[in-house]
């Protein structure tokens, strides 16, 4: 079952294919540190190079995430930062923007005290066009996935080392947009054998699949995100520009005047890496 439509998502990787050239996807969550200086990141994200916007619904348990996205999903809560304002977010971003995908990553505890319904048909109207819920299995399709899919959102689904030739087809079977390969092996240590094992299993699943498939993998600097665009269809960035907001805040952990500045410097770096 795939969403006949296209919509940002595909047309974003079918231009990018036809360019020859992997999608930066970038992470921030929404509202951090504060919704001013969150909304300047986001409305700068497309002109800094960001191909595709992964949003963070901030969640006050995010099981998943290392210590950086559980800062910021933290600072933007004691801001006050709730779902009608992330999907307000969007819809401000839509005005100006009408190209770049927005999806929106988290986990399904906000989107249930929203009401899934509810929180379909107002991310579809606000413009989202995708959704990563990263504690939402495939045994649970039709609590979200579906009638996303119905709505013409793509749901996104996580693939990790551990994701085996008989859990991948489940995996695959109803995501749409692109599939996430979170590389959680090696983050330390030599880069050249672990960017070669990613490369490995990002084959592995385009084996069994016509979907991109991008890959979260830690990726800090501009050569980090080069070698591993050559062997994928995108690369995540997500606590790197996550600290780079926590590293500009000041002592009472308020943005500066540079905390946007400097997000989309580094999204630059990153972009003309994957460019050159």
């Amino acid at each position: 079952m795939k969403n006949n439509n296209t919509n940002r998502i595909d047309a974003r990787f079918a231009a990018l294919k036809s360019q020859k050239r992997a999608a930066l996807v970038t992470f921030i969550s929404a509202g951090d540190p504060d919704l001013a200086t969150s909304e300047k990141i986001l409305h700068g994200l497309p002109g800094a190079g960001a191909d595709v916007i992964e949003l963070g619904m901030p969640f006050s348990d995010p099981m998943a995430d290392g210590p950086a996205i559980q800062m910021s999903s933290q600072r933007a809560l004691k801001g006050g930062q709730n779902m009608i304002k992330t999907l307000e977010m969007v819809r401000r971003f839509r005005k100006g923007d009408a190209e770049t995908p927005i999806v929106l990553m988290g986990y399904y505890n906000p989107i249930y005290v929203y009401g899934n319904e509810r929180f379909l048909d107002d991310a579809k109207a606000a413009g989202v066009d995708g959704l990563i819920v990263v504690d939402v299995p495939p045994e649970a399709d039709e609590e979200l996935c579906l009638p996303a899919m119905g709505r013409g959102l793509n749901f996104i689904r996580l693939a990790t080392p551990t994701t085996d030739a008989k859990r991948l087809p489940a995996v695959l079977k109803n995501t749409s947009g692109f599939l996430y390969y979170v590389s959680i092996t090696g983050i330390t240590g030599a880069a050249a054998p672990v960017v070669n094992d990613v490369h490995k299993e990002v084959t592995r699943i385009k084996g069994q699949t016509a979907l991109p498939v991008v890959v979260g993998f830690g990726v800090r600097t501009g050569p980090q995100a080069k070698a591993i665009a050559e062997g994928a269809d995108g690369v995540v960035v997500g606590s790197a520009l996550v600290q780079t907001i926590e590293k500009t805040l000041d002592s009472k952990g308020a943005a500066t005047a540079t905390t946007a500045e400097a997000v989309l410097d580094r999204v630059k770096e990153l972009s003309s890496a994957l460019r050159s």
